[in-house]
């Protein structure tokens, strides 16, 4: 089978690479050879004999008295006759190969494509083209800058090479080699011997004294000869051989004169041995019990990006996928790799298989790249968001329809960013409405004033208003925007909507009112601890989470505390809030008791932790829920500098679209302003001396249900409370609870017409 391979340091030139000359370092890896029906055999990089697989078969028919083989005394007696020491044995180029896992498409007839896939079309043929072009290019320009240094280099080492030439040659004229054989003939008292070889030596010494004049004859008369009648580039051409020549001759070995402009890794081999090494050390199987052995589901292969090398693997009946996944970090220690290099894919034909990738270099250490959004062109947001790569370099996209996505890690992880490049995407959309409240005030979010149809930036007072009534105002009008929508779209007609769902076609059409929104809260926690107004900021939240989407209203919720805030109803609702997101993001954290708050109950059970991920992964996380698979995302980049790039031009389409509106319009934003005082006062009834808190909030939804639908007695009370009216004993057919006093109430408002 051809190898896995994987990352091994190499000895740095005139040193040895680590344990290389230790008898007792790890055996040397097995290679592989190809036999005539183009199977793949794995073979020891010592053994000269490769195994005779038709021999093997006639022995194993030959009946009962073929002669049994003892494998390991035989390598071991190969191994003392040979004086054979144990050494990593390195690729001098990782060559790609073997038949990969998943096989190439075919058609009905189960024929393979002639022309490979790159080569098939003309898009294919001019990315190829242009990839060699680019490369060659690249090429050319770092041998031309350096192309001074090269002649240099050249020049001195040809002038060692012409010395050592000249030593070699008298020293093959001398044949210097006899020296040996006839001191050893006089060591043995044999003159006869000795004379023989004397006079063979002279022979020789004539024969090829007469060989290096007439090569002294030749230089001599030829050079001038061919520097007068050649040609100009004859010249140029038979000297630059001529020195590249000398210059090979007269450099060491480590020296090289020409630079490579592409470095090819090195890589030690990772055989079938190795992998159930690893797997039977992982507690995985067990090598000699029956029904317990791993097997292979295909052959080990490079993988198409050639960055790795990949494997199905047979796990033995009753051990799951779950279970490779949960022995991840032993099966990396097994093969000696990182645990960032090992990845394990689920099978779909069997729960027991699972394909095994060995990454030759750490493929999250790679940055995705700057976003795809800054073509600045329109975006579709019922059509996935480009998020990032996946650790083998495939696109990972989110569905921001119908989900609440919730993105959670460490301060400085790259949280922020993963949110607003979900964002971005959806400001692309001249048709979706936005509203994004960030809690923390971070100037990451400002440049959304641009496009949001609502806005609330930290917690202090601004020229916009109080940020936290901004927000509640907003989750206000959200809620009620909901609710209506349901009325609505359940009045439709099927044609028109036909289950009952919003369409894009009933989105994009002005005269039913129900574009989709998008609501960004960033640091969310701030706002379930702001005191008695968190109470129906929570409430409000928790209703939408769980409400909104279906109507058409997704949430993109970031938060670094997420094991919550405060204490009582509020810490419940946080719980509540938190839990009911159906797609999970969650960079590095600081535990897997974290972890799991942000992916979800059960995530490290299954083998996916945050906290395993290195502080250097910047905007590296792990993404659960948005597919099937769980992938590892390595998000793509957007900046300060880009983010507002692309939110001008987000401006600039809405704005032909005619979408523009709320805040980012220059819309006044501000809300109705109640007199609170006067609404309650209004509810206590003539006679009464006062009223309790739920009497008041009842009448008050009763009665003005355009401003005091979803009031309580929790909230009522603050906001009464804060005019400086007491909270006091109200009795009630013959029930004491808090409420208000009619007379505290008319105090207050007589001191605020005072002031």
């Amino acid at each position: 089978m051809p190898p896995l391979r994987r990352n091994r340091q190499v000895a740095p030139p005139g040193g040895a690479a680590h344990g290389l000359d230790n008898p007792a370092a790890p055996p040397a890896l097995p290679e592989s050879t190809t036999d005539h029906g183009g199977n793949t055999i794995m073979t020891s990089p010592h053994d000269d004999d490769r195994f005779d697989w038709q021999a093997a078969e006639a022995d194993v028919t030959a009946g009962p008295d073929a002669e049994v083989v003892d494998l390991d005394a035989k390598r071991a007696r190969r191994a003392a006759e040979s004086g054979t020491h144990f050494e990593v044995n390195l690729d001098e180029t990782p060559q790609r190969g073997g038949m990969p896992v998943e096989p190439p498409p075919v058609d009905a007839s189960g024929k393979r494509p002639i022309v490979p896939a790159n080569w098939s079309t003309w898009p294919n043929i001019r990315h190829s083209l242009g990839q060699a072009a680019a490369l060659t290019g690249y090429r050319a320009s770092f041998h031309a800058v350096r192309a001074p240094q090269y002649v240099t280099l050249a020049t001195f080492w040809a002038g060692v090479g012409t010395f050592r030439l000249i030593g070699r040659q008298l020293k093959w004229w001398w044949v210097s080699e006899q020296y040996g054989l006839r001191q050893a003939a006089a060591d043995a008292n044999d003159p006869a011997m000795w004379l023989k070889l004397h006079r063979e030596v002279k022979a020789t010494r004539m024969w090829r004294g007469i060989v290096l004049a007439a090569e002294a004859v030749a230089v001599c008369v030829g050079g001038p000869v061919l520097y007068a009648v050649a040609p100009v580039w004859a010249l140029v051409l038979t000297a630059c051989l001529l020195v590249a020549f000398l210059a090979h001759i007269g450099r060491p070995e480590d020296r090289r004169i020409i630079t490579p402009a592409t470095v090819s890794g090195r890589f030690r081999r990772v055989n079938p041995d190795i992998i159930l090494r690893a797997y039977y050390a992982a507690g995985l199987g067990h090598p000699d019990k029956a029904h317990q052995q791993i097997g292979f589901g295909s052959t080990m292969a490079r993988d198409a990006s050639g960055t790795g090398s990949q494997v199905s693997i047979d796990l033995p009946y009753g051990k799951t996928f779950d279970d490779a996944v949960k022995a991840r970090g032993a099966i990396a220690s097994g093969l000696d790799v990182a645990v960032s290099q090992v990845f394990i894919t689920r099978d779909p034909s069997s729960h027991r298989r699972h394909t095994l990738w060995v990454a030759d270099r750490d493929p999250l250490a790679q940055g995705a790249g700057r976003t795809p959004l800054l073509r600045c062109k329109p975006t579709d947001i019922w059509q996935p968001a480009p998020f990032g790569l996946d650790e083998r370099g495939n696109k990972v996209s989110v569905d921001l329809m119908w989900n609440s996505i919730l993105i959670g890690a460490q301060p400085r992880q790259g949280k922020t960013f993963a949110a607003r490049a979900l964002a971005l995407y959806a400001a692309l959309d001249p048709y979706v409405k936005l509203t994004v409240l960030d809690g923390g005030g971070k100037p990451d979010w400002r440049k959304f004033a641009l496009v949001a149809d609502r806005y609330a930036f930290g917690l202090a007072m601004t020229r916009d208003g109080d940020p936290a009534e901004i927000a509640l105002e907003a989750l206000r009008e959200i809620k009620a925007d909901v609710q209506d929508r349901y009325e609505r779209l359940s009045k439709l007609p099927v044609d028109v909507c036909p289950e009952g769902k919003l369409t894009r076609e009933i989105a994009r059409d002005p005269k039913y009112r129900m574009p989709v929104r998008l609501v960004v809260l960033d640091e969310f926690q701030e706002y379930f601890d702001l005191g008695d107004v968190s109470k129906e900021i929570a409430s409000l939240l928790v209703y939408l989470v769980k409400v909104a989407p279906a109507a058409g209203v997704g949430f993109v919720d970031a938060t670094q505390r997420p094991s919550g805030v405060g204490g009582g109803q509020v810490a419940t609702q946080f719980i509540s809030f938190r839990d009911n997101h159906q797609v999970r993001f969650s960079l590095r954290t600081g535990s897997w008791n974290v972890s799991d708050l942000v992916l979800g109950a059960g995530a490290n059970s299954e083998g996916y932790d945050s906290s395993t991920l290195l502080p250097s992964y910047k905007g590296v996380g792990i993404l659960r829920g948005a597919s099937d698979a769980t992938p590892t995302v390595r998000t793509y980049l957007a900046d300060a500098d880009d983010a507002e790039k692309i939110l001008i031009a987000a401006r600039k389409l809405r704005e032909a679209a005619g979408t523009l509106s709320g805040m980012a319009a220059g819309e006044d934003a501000a809300r109705e302003i109640r007199d609170v005082l006067a609404d309650v006062r209004s509810v206590i009834e003539r006679g009464e001396t006062g009223a309790q808190w739920e009497e008041i909030a009842a009448r008050l939804a009763d009665r003005l249900p355009e401003a005091y639908a979803d009031v309580t007695a929790e909230s009522i009370s603050a906001q009464v409370r804060s005019f400086g009216v007491r909270s006091v004993d109200v009795k009630r057919s013959g029930k004491a609870l808090k409420g208000a006093k009619a007379d505290d109430i008319d105090a207050a408002i007589t001191r605020r017409k005072a002031a």
